[in-house]
Parts: C-alpha cells; structure tokens; sequence
C-alpha cells in the first residue's frame, strides 16, 4: 500500500462549496457539497477512485514521480491505495 498526498482547493460556488485537486485535473477530479466539509470529504472519495481506477489500468499516478507531492501548509488529502 502507498501513500499520496494531493493539494486540493475547496471554495464556495454560490449556495455549496466546489472542491478539485489540480493535478488530476484532467481525470475530471472535481465534486461539491453543500458545506466545506462535505465538498472535502467527497474530494477524498473522488480522488481515491481515480487513483485506484488509475492503478488498476497501470497509469502512472502523479504521486509517483512527485509532481503531486507537497511540503507546504495548503489544503491537502492522503489517500492510501
């Protein structure tokens, strides 16, 4: 099992919250939710399904070559595969 850390950017989108993580921006890893907690919380689930889909298929996973990886205070999920 590895470990990846993604920055993510949860900001509200008129009466809900929009959450995406930029480096899997082309898997469309994007969800909401009408707090901004929910709209983290479902990131993570987004996220973990694409990284799983990804793996399942032999995709490099942008964690792997550490373009996804941060050190900074920003928002950020882990997700263990």
């Amino acid at each position: 099992m590895q470990t990846y850390v993604f920055r993510v950017v949860v900001e509200p989108d008129e009466d809900r919250w929009m959450a995406y993580c930029p480096a899997l921006d082309q898997y469309a890893a994007e969800t909401w939710g009408y707090t901004r907690e929910e709209a983290r919380k479902n990131i993570e689930e987004v996220i973990r399904m694409v990284l799983e889909e990804m793996a399942e298929e032999g995709e490099p996973i942008p964690g792997e070559t550490g373009e996804a990886m941060i050190s900074s205070p920003e928002q950020r999920v882990a997700i263990s595969i």
